[in-house]
């Protein structure tokens, strides 16, 4: 029997009521006392937001397999050997990411914290607004959360421009070599970076001097791939404007000067964080543990 461990006991739910043959599954969702005896261990099914649970990599002498439910693998990339096979959640984010990502421009554009301080003050006082029609919306780190965000994009009328690692003509994907033309064009910037050894700082002062007067910087990638300083001389200054759900540092500091701009929107890293999430994970995991059990070829595996 080979040892699995996975998050949530209503996974054997969805595998019709037993475990694929061959594995002796247990469960650990990151909050209790994990299991006493972790070194037989060959899939480890990580909790998704338990720090905890990283803690128990280091008990696991047999891994073989280590599945994350973050598209990220920053947080563990360092932590297991190079024989261990690392899967991410890749595409269970995406639409809940989209949608903050969606709702931060259109927060930012139609100024609605504004209009709810107005609210909380019975003060009616309107004005027009920015539109996010008609805006020119670059998608940096275009994947498939970019995809998903381009979607809803399109439906509120706006242009899109897609950038990745590499340029693909024939996808209309642009590369990083393309940026100092496409920036002074861009009404929005949509961050969606990964955080890697490439794309730390990739928003630098440099890049952020390229975007025009009033444009917004929308962050629901990594908050290390945004040069802080860099950005808060820009939105202080009043010359750019920020919607962050990531930050750097993380959690933000209560004292941090972002905190209190008036042309600066923060929401503490949720945008994965919606009841979409775990029904999507659960039946990802359960055809993850099938593949697994049958020997065939994993889901979501990443190249390192």
């Amino acid at each position: 029997m080979r040892r699995v461990l996975v998050p949530w006991p209503q996974l054997i739910g969805r595998m019709g009521g037993r475990w694929p043959d061959g594995l002796d599954v247990d469960v650990y969702d990151g909050k209790g006392d994990p299991p006493e005896q972790a070194d037989d261990v060959e899939l480890y099914v990580m909790p998704y937001a338990k720090p905890s649970a990283l803690a128990l990599l280091e008990r696991m002498p047999s891994l073989r397999v280590l599945q994350v439910l973050t598209a990220g693998v920053d947080a563990v990339i360092d932590r297991i050997g190079p024989d261990v096979t690392l899967c991410n959640g890749r595409g269970l984010h995406d639409a809940s990411t989209a949608e903050l990502a969606l709702g931060l421009m259109l927060a930012a554009q139609r100024e609605i914290p504004h209009w709810s301080a107005n609210q909380r003050e019975r003060n009616w006082d309107p004005h027009f607004t920015r539109s996010l029609a008609d805006s020119t919306v670059l998608i940096l780190g275009y994947g498939s959360i970019g995809s998903a965000l381009e979607a809803r994009l399109l439906a509120c009328e706006c242009e899109v421009i897609r950038v990745a690692s590499r340029p693909r003509p024939a996808e209309r994907i642009h590369g990083p070599d393309d940026l100092p033309e496409l920036l002074p064009r861009t009404t929005v910037l949509a961050n969606i970076l990964p955080a890697t050894p490439a794309t730390a700082k990739f928003v630098n002062a440099e890049r952020l001097a390229l975007l025009p007067d009033d444009a917004l910087v929308v962050n629901v990638g990594r908050g290390a791939t945004v040069d802080t300083e860099a950005l808060l001389k820009e939105v202080s200054s009043g010359r750019l404007r920020a919607a962050l759900d990531v930050t750097d540092p993380e959690p933000l500091p209560a004292d941090h000067p972002l905190w209190t701009l008036p042309n600066v929107l923060i929401t503490p890293h949720v945008a994965g964080g919606s009841n979409t999430f775990y029904p999507r994970a659960e039946k990802f995991v359960a055809d993850q543990l099938r593949r697994f059990a049958a020997g065939e070829a994993l889901a979501n595996v990443v190249d390192r």
